[in-house]
């Protein structure tokens, strides 16, 4: 199944010729979360699969699959050959390379979650902002302290992530964390349509040229690593959403850009690039003065 969020926190089961089973009410889903609250009632909508569709996908508005995870975790440079492109470019990373083994993961804020029809606003337009596609997954149950072979149970499926990330110094969760630096969609399709979430072609298009193209059997760290880790002496729960790591051919983003992204059996989207007329150079922080 292919689960989305539409049309103001409706959720809906995307078919094959692109129309959408509104399951909402026929679940009893009452929040503005309904995919998190899927989630969490661990409930299943495949009943509901072979029914005529409500609405052609062209009509709705598709929203981002979960409209506010409380986590969105992430790994660090998890694809060799992004590590040596990353290495060569000290725009990118300005500090050796380390790995989820030797920093953690990183976590980017809720707040910057977003559906592809939302599009991604540049903050500053005078700061290197790149593309980074990634395969991610939203957790399907609560686990904590979990053996990577257990993790398979758990997720409930895998969606396609945009982490956009300002280039610099600052800290990683902070350089990620905008409005808009995380697109997330166009629809979740459930964990049992994979054999295995390794072996899937994802593509990046940047104004219709590839930028990145990459299976994702080139991870370093596993999908099920990832979460091993973070749910050391953390809980994970339910409705949170895990991503991967980009490959190789990051680059940067500009107004008017336009980005197609594409992973084999998951799904595609086409997002829009807009900028701020805001200089981060201009950005002046004071600091308050304290009373003696």
């Amino acid at each position: 199944m292919r689960l989305v969020r539409f049309n103001d926190d409706r959720l809906g089961l995307l078919t094959d010729d692109d129309g959408i089973v509104d399951v909402t009410d026929d679940l009893g889903l009452e929040t503005n979360d309904p995919l998190k609250e899927y989630a969490r009632k661990d409930l299943d909508a495949s009943e509901y699969a072979d029914d005529d569709p409500d609405y052609d996908r062209e009509e709705v508005t598709i929203e981002s699959p979960v409209r506010r995870p409380g986590k969105v975790i992430a790994a660090p440079l998890n694809y060799e050959n992004h590590v040596e492109e990353a290495l060569a470019d000290k725009d990118i990373v300005t500090e050796e390379w380390f790995t989820i083994e030797d920093k953690g993961y990183f976590l980017k804020a809720p707040s910057s979650v977003a559906g592809p029809e939302d599009g991604i606003e540049l903050p500053f337009n005078d700061r290197r902002v790149d593309h980074e596609i990634e395969l991610a997954f939203v957790m399907g149950e609560d686990v904590k302290d979990i053996d990577a072979d257990d993790v398979w149970d758990a997720v409930l499926g895998y969606t396609i992530l945009l982490d956009v990330s300002v280039r610099g110094d600052q800290d990683r969760s902070n350089r990620k964390s905008y409005d808009t630096f995380t697109i997330i969609g166009p629809c979740v399709t459930t964990a049992d349509e994979f054999e295995d979430p390794h072996d899937l072609e994802m593509e990046l298009q940047l104004n219709g040229e590839t930028k990145q193209q990459q299976n994702t059997g080139g991870m370093i760290y596993s999908c099920a690593d990832i979460v091993e880790y973070a749910s050391i002496g953390a809980t994970i729960e339910a409705g949170d959403v895990i991503t991967t790591g980009t490959p190789e051919g990051v680059s940067p983003l500009s107004d008017g850009d336009t980005i197609e992204a594409e992973i084999e059996d998951v799904g595609a989207m086409t997002v829009e690039v807009s900028e701020r007329d805001v200089a981060f150079e201009d950005v002046d922080v004071e600091k308050s003065q304290k009373d003696e």
